[in-house]
């Protein structure tokens, strides 16, 4: 990978093709690059250039100024030299980005320009090619490869167990409790392993094929499927959807009913959807002119639970891009908690592990700053790091999963657990 320090210049054709039924077709088996909903998004071949930001920084890096994505994307776009009479969202120069959740994490934050990437949007598809001045790398293949096999994998508890879990959100009461922080979110872990060599696009496509109205990614070995959009950026528009407030889905349809409207009138999970709001409102503010919110959250239907949602809206303010909101908005007290600096260090405190990239942001940003940007949930980390350094001689490859669940004053131990079980279900099932 050329270093975004380096600043390659890239040249980025687009071009408009016959409309494509199965994008993830012309994705690798072994290191997808992926980014799905109802069928349509873009998936990226191979890999030209981008941005790496891990613990160590580059020699000759400042460590008190580092630059960041938004700055080195920034650069790498403009010098870009860019041919796209299509025009639609995803064409032109584009990078997909993994971002972990934690800056004390060990994880890598990436973006990933690829040689080359395979498109459709409302019926139309396209082919974009990506060379960089600073690389020189075959031509990539650009044609469906058939699926592999089927193959089945392997989730187990992690290093917090589930009375582990319900320990730690006693304590993170004990802290609320206390005045430390209002709301924490806290998660647990699952590992466990896949069979070296596993066709990873059959994964990413049980998760779009259950769950088509989520966002499906793939990107540097993390691979899931999310509800929750932290932000879109197109032609100066901001959206984002908030989610907090959890409940399993009923066993029937007077039942599933019942659910919805027990989470609508819960004090517990209200309040809990308030202090995600507010974050979120309160970070866009600076950046973002007519912003506006629902006055109530809405009940958000899953094929497996039902969620509180806010759709938040406007118009970009100043010249901030995609990048820069997401930088701007991590983390939400969605998946952090409120205050954020203080419920982080409960996170550090409570959780006997590296959250990594899991709900970090995830998403694809265009040669603009324009791009989708979810939060990395119902997922998992394929590999101790990067898919390309799986061990050749390993019959298995190692995989986490976490889910979590927003702790407030009034949370009970075992529902919270509960809630936790209910959102690993969608990665359990497409591994198992």
């Amino acid at each position: 990978m050329t270093p975004a320090y380096g600043l390659p210049r890239f040249v980025v054709e687009t071009r408009e093709i016959e409309p494509v039924d199965d994008l993830l077709a012309f994705a690798s088996s072994r290191s997808p690059l992926a980014w799905l909903r109802r069928g349509d998004g873009i998936v990226g071949i191979g890999e030209v250039g981008g941005y790496e930001r891990g613990p160590e920084l580059p020699p000759g890096i400042d460590p008190d100024s580092p630059p960041s994505p938004a700055e080195s994307w920034r650069m790498q776009a403009a010098a870009a030299e860019v041919d796209d009479p299509v025009g639609l969202p995803g064409t032109g120069l584009v990078a997909f980005g993994t971002f972990v959740f934690d800056e004390r994490s060990t994880a890598t934050s990436r973006l990933v320009v690829p040689q080359a990437v395979v498109g459709r949007h409302r019926g139309r598809s396209w082919v974009t090619r990506i060379r960089s001045t600073a690389a020189r790398l075959e031509e990539p293949v650009i044609e469906p490869i058939p699926y592999g096999p089927y193959w089945s994998g392997t989730l187990g508890p992690g290093s917090l167990a589930p009375a582990g879990y319900q320990a730690a959100v006693r304590a993170a009461v004990d802290a609320i409790v206390a005045g430390q922080i209002d709301k924490v979110v806290l998660a647990r872990d699952l590992v466990g392993t896949i069979p070296a060599g596993a066709d990873l696009r059959r994964l990413v496509r049980a998760l779009a094929h259950d769950y088509p109205d989520t966002w499906t990614y793939a990107v540097d070995g993390l691979i899931g499927a999310s509800p929750e959009t932290l932000v879109t950026v197109s032609h100066g528009a901001v959206t984002a959807r908030v989610l907090a407030g959890t409940i399993p889905r009923g066993t029937d349809a007077t039942d599933d009913a019942a659910a919805s409207a027990s989470l609508a009138h819960s004090a517990k999970d209200i309040e809990e959807h308030r202090y995600a709001v507010r974050s979120v409102l309160d970070t866009l503010g600076p950046h973002v002119r007519d912003l506006r919110a629902d006055a109530e959250p809405f009940t958000l239907e899953l094929p497996n639970l039902w969620h509180l949602a806010t759709d938040v809206a406007g118009d970009i303010a100043d010249h901030a891009s995609s990048l820069d909101l997401v930088a701007a908005l991590h983390p939400t007290a969605a998946v952090a908690g409120t205050p954020t600096d203080a419920a982080i260090e409960v996170i550090r405190r409570l959780e006997p592990f590296d959250r990594g990239r899991y709900a970090g942001p995830v998403g694809w940003v265009d040669g603009d700053g324009d791009g989708e940007w979810a939060i990395a949930l119902r997922c998992a980390q394929i590999g101790s790091g990067p898919v390309r350094g799986y061990a050749e001689f390993s019959d298995t490859v190692p995989v986490v999963a976490h889910a979590g669940a927003g702790i407030v004053a009034a949370s009970d131990p075992e529902t919270e657990l509960l809630e936790t079980r209910v959102k690993f279900r969608p990665i359990v099932d497409a591994i198992a």
